[in-house]
């Protein structure tokens, strides 16, 4: 039994059983429900009006078509492939990002344990990735740990490849390069690591030629999805893209907000304080011990990220999930301090402290706010009088929650909008029949207008 609780790949195994709680809620928690329920839009849509995975729609399409340039859909589409056999469920897309994040840690621990690194080590590293933001953000239907996991197998196969040189691990490594980049770009940070492969002379030159050729097809999909098909999605549809900020605007917006940035690091990545300052004692030790090869690793995925958190600007410390691709490089680091440690209660104690501090300040992701369920009943309010296929609008302000839950199409306004009748009238004009009004979230009282529902939650408006 002592060996079991020892070897990485049990506790992988444990904190997936674990975070299996609630895996059936709704996208009604506090944080991030906004993002969530845009890409189930996009799965929805998939099952429901368009399979084609290059037009991902969502349902606040503003009168139009509702396809919308964004990630590449890879994680929504297996949401669809799932529904095409067992019909829709919204959990359907938490399972698959939980199981594929499980694998991703263990691609992690594969790719440590190639390199030698002590099971202590790497068991350790595994406990606090697993445990860090990834142990909420794992189970939520976004692609940020699903990519990186993606990333994490390229980089297991890629180096298995490199080692061995079986041609079936190089196909691998690329085509999980591929899917990793295109479902989120972020995950490209990890591609810094090939510099010191490249000078790795125990290495066959044929080999790391070889992965280098092979890795421009990844590099070049990636490029021409998110910076050639994407915006030409936006123009054609009128949908918005986020291609990031301007190199000056996101300097400007980073060097202005420190204190923001800072809390993804020392807070946010691991949801407390503990683990930042672990994994920055581990940094220290391994400068003082002189891990060069190590140190080089880390310094180039730590200049590209900062590369990216330039052009990201404003959206990196505004969004707490935007640290998670350097959080496998923290979790690391933080297990190389604790592995140092030769007494066993004091690591065990640190190691748990970690732990139970991250888990401890997720917690509340795993629940739903019972002031939040009623949301819950809007669909079937709607079925009972109005059309799935008539549009609506409904006061949802920059959130697709709502619109979502009602599942139908339309706009999603603020309360101001829906007060400024030359607005309505527009909409009116572009098919909207329908007012859906949150009275927890209506601030003024609506002036114009035949009620045809109304109870302790929701007003339904025929305009």
């Amino acid at each position: 039994m002592k060996g079991l609780f020892t070897k990485a790949e049990f506790w992988i195994f444990f904190f997936l059983l674990l975070r299996l709680f609630g895996i059936t809620n709704p996208p009604l928690e506090g944080a991030h429900n906004w993002r969530q329920t845009t890409g189930l839009m996009v799965a929805r849509n998939y099952y429901e009006v368009d399979a084609n995975i290059l037009h991902p729609r969502i349902d606040d399409h503003q009168g139009g078509s509702g396809i919308i340039g964004m990630e590449f859909p890879a994680l929504n589409y297996l949401h669809f492939l799932i529904a095409e056999t067992f019909g829709y469920e919204h959990w359907y897309g938490r399972l698959i990002n939980l199981i594929v994040s499980s694998f991703g840690i263990w691609f992690f621990v594969l790719f440590l344990r190639s390199f030698f690194f002590e099971e202590k080590l790497v068991t350790t590293a595994a406990v606090l990735l697993s445990t860090s933001i990834w142990f909420s953000f794992s189970r939520k239907m976004m692609p940020d740990t699903f990519c990186i996991s993606l990333m994490m197998g390229a980089l297991h196969f890629g180096r298995q490849y490199l080692l061995i040189g079986k041609n079936k691990s190089l196909v691998l490594s690329i085509i999980f390069c591929t899917i990793s980049m295109l479902s989120k770009i972020s995950a490209s940070i990890y591609l810094a690591l090939l510099i010191p492969v490249w000078m790795d002379d125990t290495i066959e030159i044929s080999r790391k030629k070889s992965l280098f050729v092979f890795l421009l097809l990844p590099v070049g999909i990636t490029y021409f999805w998110y910076f050639i098909y994407n915006p030409s999605l936006a123009e054609a549809h009128g949908t918005w893209y986020n291609i990031g900020k301007p190199w000056l605007e996101g300097l400007s917006d980073i060097l202005s907000h420190p204190k923001e940035v800072l809390d993804n690091f020392y807070f946010d990545a691991f949801a407390g304080f503990i683990g930042f300052g672990v994994s920055m004692v581990g940094l220290g030790m391994l400068l003082k011990t002189r891990q060069s090869a190590i140190i080089r690793a880390i310094g180039l995925v730590t200049f590209v990220f900062i590369l990216y958190m330039v052009k990201s600007g404003y959206y990196f410390y505004h969004h707490n999930y935007y640290i998670i691709p350097f959080v496998p490089i923290l979790a690391f680091s933080a297990a190389y301090a604790l592995s140092l440690i030769k007494h066993k209660a004091i690591f065990l104690t640190l190691l748990i402290l970690t732990a139970v501090e991250s888990i401890a300040n997720q917690q509340h992701d795993f629940f739903i706010k019972k002031d939040q369920k009623y949301k819950l009943g809007l669909e079937g309010i709607l079925d009972q009088h109005i059309g799935r296929e008539e549009l609506i609008a409904i006061n949802g302000g920059e959130n697709p929650q709502m619109i979502y839950l009602s599942h139908r199409k339309g706009w999603t306004l603020s309360n101001d909008q829906i007060q400024d009748q030359t607005l309505i009238k527009s909409l009116k004009e572009n098919g909207c029949k329908w007012l859906v009004l949150d009275k927890k979230d209506l601030s003024n009282q609506i002036q114009e207008g035949v009620v045809i529902f109304e109870d302790d939650y929701f007003l339904i408006i025929k305009i």
